[in-house]
Order: C-alpha cells, then sequence, then structure tokens
C-alpha cells in the first residue's frame, strides 16, 4: 500500500476548514496585533496566544468549554471527581467564561 501526502488545493479552503479557521484566528488576534520586534519576541506573542487558545478561552465545538478544562474533567481530576468523563464545569469556571468575549 502507497500513502502519499494530500495537501490543500490553492485557493481551496474548504478543502479543511478547520485549519483555515484556526488561521484566520490566530492572523486576527496575534499576527495583526502584535509588533514582533525579535524572533525571541513573536515567540513569546505567539505562545501566549496559543497558550490561551490551548488551555483557557472556550471552544465552541467542546460546548463553550475550555480544553484543558474539559481535558481535566475527562481524566477525572476536576474538583468534582465524582462528574468526571461529563461537561459539567465549577460554576466560577462557567462565570468566567461567560465574560470572556473569545
Amino acid at each position: 500500500m502507497h500513502c502519499s501526502p494530500c495537501f490543500s488545493r490553492p485557493g481551496k479552503p474548504t478543502d479543511n476548514a478547520f485549519i483555515e479557521s484556526f488561521n484566520g484566528q490566530l492572523r486576527k488576534e496575534c499576527l495583526n496585533v502584535h509588533w514582533f520586534l525579535s524572533r525571541g519576541d513573536a515567540h513569546e506573542k505567539v505562545d501566549a496566544w496559543r497558550k490561551d487558545y490551548d488551555e483557557v478561552r472556550p471552544h465552541g465545538s467542546l460546548g463553550s468549554h475550555a480544553p484543558a478544562e474539559v481535558g481535566r474533567i475527562d481524566n477525572g481530576t476536576s474538583e468534582n471527581a465524582e462528574n468526571a468523563g461529563t461537561t459539567v464545569l465549577p460554576e466560577s469556571r462557567i462565570s468566567q467564561n461567560s465574560q470572556n468575549p473569545h
């Protein structure tokens, strides 16, 4: 069996809508907002955005929950262990999500 990489075709963003959405968010919320003074400065700013994106901000595909919170719940490490494996969040986290404009 032969496998080869499959790339999105130029001008066809619907080939991979998820990465196109991510790229748009990265550009709009990070790259267009910051001036990068050096490679190190760019690394720090993009990494801070990535951590917020991956750990803090709510995602619609996760029922408006943050990925890190869903991961802790699924792993049984939430504050309320009896709810492990569910998407029930502590009230404090829900109120923070509702105030976060991301």
